[in-house]
């Protein structure tokens, strides 16, 4: 690459990083003030690009760039309309639950612009007065790419200028940094909260407008933006908007460069930079985390003092719990014998019960150890991989491979879990996150080994297994098996230590347990269930892709734990199962099925904020409380 070549790449990174810096600061703004883990950041970039070309299309050329502003306003009255009646019902939930809930609300909001729209991209009008190129060193760069340089600072200097001299930048600093503390001092935290979200959301329709002219709108834009945005809040530093920007910065500025080197060769092997592009802000993001773990420049978080309610206590099952697994039991395995004019219902039944483990596994360390990750599937997707290379390449039987596959997946969470360990809260969700990720890039591009973005096919069970009854005779019997050795674990000494490292971490440290080293054991130990789960799915379905590894297995993982309850042990089976069983059933019944199951999921979280598990515990301690 020449030097006209460098410089052209650098300013594409500048240009790329103006609107990424908008998605990035809306988001931070967010994070910062009201804590709330918001997945639909992405889906107001995608509303704000779609409405930007409605707009520009309606009202003609000469109304292009007020289109844009009247877009992003737009947005950020949606977000104030989501924070009113949505979330504003939930802040007293756990700040988790709330995830669950803008996840629902990016369901809601694709098919409603699947509806509006259409499936097909839409190509919006170049920019009137922008529309040529400028010759650079003897190249051509695009005068509106200019342009978008130009916007990253002015927006910067201005949220600088609304944060820094107005009252309103002065409440918002402060809640950044203590909120509790706000509100104890008489500021009105609900309309606070109500402008910053819909500041938020305005700059993330801004930055989704600005694009109309670059790039097309399509349903895909929400999830493809959303994990930039959490990369730039993350390692610039939460609730910080010139860490936002510099954290973008320097990731577009990473991508654009990557494109510009191109293939080359080193010590006589041919690497390719510009597949680095598909994981380079997650590779930037676990470098960040990993040598400074509250980002660039943001500082570490204080204790916060919402007054949470204590959790209960783990009970062990009494005999009527006992009974009642075990008639569930023999009823599960009797279900294939009563359904065999249906044989659907059993590979259903396979996936509700791969399901249920990967969301036990889950809950393990999210639960009991208190660590959250947005990453889970990376484990998940090890043993599926591993199943299906030690079928197809090494060439062992099925039954070795199902016993070497978690194996695999506990390696990986042995490696990893040595990094996120060392952190918390947040930024430990998105080291786990970054971690999946760098995992499914190489599996999505080493086509050698992998499969690439084919996959691996014909990774089919032993014959005496052909039978689907059969496998789900073995599927049922693992999982039950490693259920219970997830639930004996819990009660165990080392479950009782784990407990206490997750309630109080000074106390524990002060009687002489080792934290960390509790927390990666139980990293690990998660890691091998979900890699069991990951190569029972792989035999079942008799191939795998790096969908397993990707971001919506991992979501849908959350969702299951949060669904079912985080507090009850039953909650992620419960949780997996109602998750599984309707994604399947709305997807049959509708084209629009993700805003039905969005609804659906909406309805849960209000009804039931602790879970679906645990308002059923919670209602019959009711009762037991009223008959004594």
């Amino acid at each position: 690459m020449d030097l006209s070549g460098f410089i052209v790449q650098l300013l594409n990174g500048l240009a790329g990083a103006s609107s990424l810096f908008l998605v990035g600061a809306g988001l931070s703004l967010i994070f910062g003030v009201t804590r709330i883990v918001n997945f639909a950041h992405g889906s107001f970039y995608m509303l704000g690009i779609y409405i930007a070309y409605s707009l520009a299309d309606r009202l003609g050329s000469g109304w292009f760039w007020p289109a844009l502003l009247l877009a992003s306003i737009a947005v950020g009255l949606v977000g104030a309309l989501v924070e009113v009646t949505l979330l504003r019902r939930i802040y007293r939930a756990p700040e988790l639950f709330q995830l669950l809930a803008t996840f629902a609300l990016v369901l809601v909001i694709k098919d409603a612009a699947l509806w509006l729209w259409g499936p097909e991209d839409l190509l919006g009008p170049r920019a009137p007065g922008l529309t040529g190129s400028i010759d650079l060193l003897g190249r051509r760069f695009p005068t509106y790419d200019l342009f978008l340089i130009f916007i990253g600072p002015v927006v910067l200097g201005l949220l600088w200028l609304l944060l820094t001299r107005t009252r309103f930048g002065t409440l918002v600093r402060a809640a950044t940094q203590d909120r509790e503390m706000v509100g104890a001092l008489g500021v009105n935290q609900a309309w606070l909260f109500t402008a910053v979200f819909a500041l938020g959301a305005m700059l993330a329709g801004l930055g989704g407008a600005l694009q109309l002219p670059r790039e097309p709108a399509n349903l895909g834009l929400d999830l493809l933006t959303i994990g930039d945005a959490f990369v730039v809040v993350v390692v610039g530093g939460m609730g910080s908007i010139p860490g936002a920007y510099v954290a973008a910065l320097l990731i577009a500025e990473i991508k654009a460069l990557c494109i510009g080197i191109g293939n080359v060769e080193l010590f006589g092997i041919a690497f390719s930079f510009s597949k680095l592009t598909l994981v380079a802000e997650f590779l930037v993001m676990a470098v960040v985390l990993v040598v400074r773990p509250w980002g660039l420049f943001g500082r570490p978080q204080g204790t916060s003092r919402n007054s949470a309610p204590p959790e209960e206590p783990l009970r062990a099952a009494g005999n009527g719990l006992k009974i009642a697994g075990a008639v569930l039991l023999l009823a599960l395995a009797a279900m294939p014998l009563a359904t065999a004019d249906a044989p659907y219902l059993t590979v259903l039944a396979i996936d509700l019960l791969t399901a249920a483990l990967f969301a036990a596994s889950l809950h393990f360390i999210m639960g009991p150890a208190g660590m959250h990750s947005f990453g889970h599937a990376a484990y998940f997707g090890l043993g599926a991989y591993a199943a299906a290379l030690l079928v197809r390449n090494a060439g062992l039987p099925m039954e070795l491979a199902l016993v070497l596959s978690p194996v695999a997946a506990a390696v990986g969470a042995l490696l990893f879990g040595w990094f996120c360990v060392r952190l918390s809260g947040v930024y430990l969700a998105m080291l786990t996150l970054a971690f999946a990720q760098i995992v499914w890039s190489v599996t999505f591009q080493w086509d050698e080994f992998t499969g690439g973005s084919n996959g691996i096919t014909g990774v089919w069970p032993a014959e005496w297994l052909s039978d689907k009854t059969h496998y789900y005779w073995l599927t049922l019997a693992l999982v039950a098996l490693a259920v219970l050795a997830l639930r004996r674990i819990l009660f165990s000494p080392f479950g009782y230590a784990m407990r206490a490292g997750r309630d109080s971490l000074l106390r524990a440290d002060a009687i002489g347990i080792d934290v960390k080293r509790m927390q990666w054991v139980a990293f690990v130990v998660a890691g091998l269930f979900a890699g069991l789960a990951g190569a029972l799915y792989a035999f079942s379905k008799g191939s795998i892709s790096p969908d397993v590894l990707g971001v919506g297995r991992s979501v849908d993982g959350l969702v299951m734990v949060l669904l079912g309850g985080l507090q009850t042990l039953s909650g992620p089976l419960v949780g997996a199962v109602t998750f599984t069983w309707l994604q399947d059933t709305v997807a049959r019944s509708t084209d629009y099925w993700r805003a039905l199951l969005g609804g659906i999921i909406l309805l849960l979280v209000l009804a039931f904020p602790q879970g679906i598990a645990g308002f059923v515990r919670q209602l019959f301690a009711q009762r037991k409380e009223a008959v004594q």
